[in-house]
């Protein structure tokens, strides 16, 4: 009996000698030493109330020679805080003994979605991340700006309808989620200084309203896409753009539209109205994905000095006819799409699976433009002649990068290089030398630049007067 019991003593010390050897021998795996970050401060860009940011992230290195153990991260702010963290695939706001093993490293990425806060000016969001390691304390600073808004929300397949109509305050953002709706035979008026940001895929929709869009030259309305991280700056496709739909007679003034699908859409007209469905001045397109100005089905749609560029497919697009004139307009295709697709293409048909619609395009005017780019030609016109439609085209006066000219539709055109100062950089103002210099018409010259400078006589050509 004696046997047994000193047999099992011994084995029990046994035991206990090597759990201690084990937890002596595990204790030594890590270091103590502390952990470094890829970051001190994570700041997040202009992030609108209820619309949750693109998520970033910082990386928590382990410089050690040694595997280190994290006893504890935590999200200081707690659950109420308007970050959100994911920590090596977890979720949640509180982490304990994570291990990372010498020269390696972990992810912890951050979200941010803030309430409203009813002030008008920006204003700063801020939390930290802590880590404990080795018994000492180390801090991710984590910053937001975000500013309060007015929020425009439809979803017509639900029958969710934002009916906007009277006039937009400028005091604060406007953000469209979704849709903003113009309804039929409403108006909705937006005024100088308004800055409209639009959600992935929105679109401002006028349909059979009137939708006047009305700064001035020293207060632009901006529209643009939601997203104010410096890596969504020249992104295209981020929201669909402004779409008129058999719209009363409607005006675009002083306006920039950047990094949309389609910048404007004019489809069709109101017919029983017998004005421009559109007239758009001294306005900006840029970096759209597909087109810049888009006119579809016979609106009506009358501009000066309008500034189309940097486009993925063409800068002006016309399918199934229109009526329209521009004067001193700059049509460009330097963008995405440069020297594949051409800056202008004009069509009076369109052919889906029901068949062939051919149109009329009664007025297709182009005074002192420039229909530019950089490669390739940069007009092209593909119609189909019926008996009993018609098609009338003039250019005049204008800088058209295409070979042949000698067409009476071309009055007093050339094809020279208008001689930009940075066509990459999008600069699309001209030194003295260029082609464009005191060669317009001034028959058809507007009184002032897309600046609003008094125009030269003789006027130039385009959007801009040299000084």
């Amino acid at each position: 009996m004696m046997k047994i019991v000193n047999l099992i003593f011994g084995v029990a010390i046994l035991a206990s000698l090597t759990l201690t050897n084990s937890a002596c021998k595990k204790k030594n795996l890590f270091g103590d030493g502390n952990l470094s970050f890829s970051t001190d401060t994570l700041v997040f860009d202009t992030v609108f109330t209820t619309i949750g940011s693109t998520t970033k992230y910082f990386k928590i290195y382990n410089p050690q020679s040694k595997a280190l153990k994290i006893s504890q991260v935590e999200l200081m702010g707690g659950s109420a805080s308007k970050f959100k963290l994911n920590l090596d695939g977890l979720q949640g706001t509180s982490f304990s003994d994570l291990e990372i093993p010498s020269g390696d490293s972990l992810f912890c990425f951050v979200e941010v979605k803030l309430s409203v806060n009813g002030q008008n000016l920006p204003v700063i969001v801020e939390d930290s991340v802590r880590f404990t390691t080795n018994g000492e304390d180390q801090y991710v600073k984590l910053a937001a700006w975000g500013q309060d808004m007015y929020y425009h929300y439809s979803n017509i397949g639900a029958g969710i309808f934002d009916l906007n109509e009277g006039t937009w305050p400028n005091d604060k953002p406007h953000v469209i989620y979704n849709s903003a709706f113009v309804d039929s035979a409403k108006t909705l008026n937006i005024i100088g200084g308004t800055h409209i940001y639009l959600h992935k895929g929105a679109i401002l929709w006028n349909y059979k309203g009137t939708l006047n869009i009305d700064g001035d030259y020293n207060n632009k309305v901006t529209i643009q896409g939601d997203r104010l991280e410096a890596a969504y700056k020249d992104v295209p496709g981020q929201y669909y753009g402004i779409y008129l739909q058999e719209a009363r007679p409607s005006l675009i003034d002083n306006v920039v539209i950047k990094n949309a699908i389609a910048g404007i859409h004019v489809d069709s007209r109101d017919p029983a109205f017998s004005q421009n469905t559109l007239t758009i001045s001294n306005t900006e397109i840029l970096n759209a994905a597909s087109y810049g100005l888009f006119l579809f089905d016979g609106p009506k749609v009358y501009g000066e000095n309008v500034l189309v560029h940097s486009t993925g497919v063409h800068s002006l697009l016309v399918i199934q006819g229109a009526d329209f004139t521009f004067n001193q307009c700059d049509f460009l295709g330097y963008g995405t799409g440069e020297g594949t697709t051409p800056a202008v293409g004009i069509s009076n048909y369109y052919t889906n699976s029901q068949g062939t619609t051919v149109a009329q395009i009664p007025n297709a005017n182009f005074n002192n433009c420039v229909i530019y780019g950089s490669n390739g030609e940069h007009l092209a016109i593909d119609t189909i002649q019926t008996g009993g439609l018609t098609l009338n085209f003039h250019f005049r006066n204008s800088v058209i990068l295409k070979s042949n000219l000698g067409n009476p539709m071309f009055t007093s055109c050339s094809n020279s290089n208008p001689a930009f100062v940075n066509p990459n950089g999008d600069d699309f103002k001209f030194y003295s030398t260029s082609s464009l210099s005191n060669n317009a018409n001034p028959t058809y010259s507007t009184a002032q630049d897309i600046r609003g400078f008094g125009r030269n006589s003789p006027p130039d050509i385009g959007v801009y007067d040299l000084p």
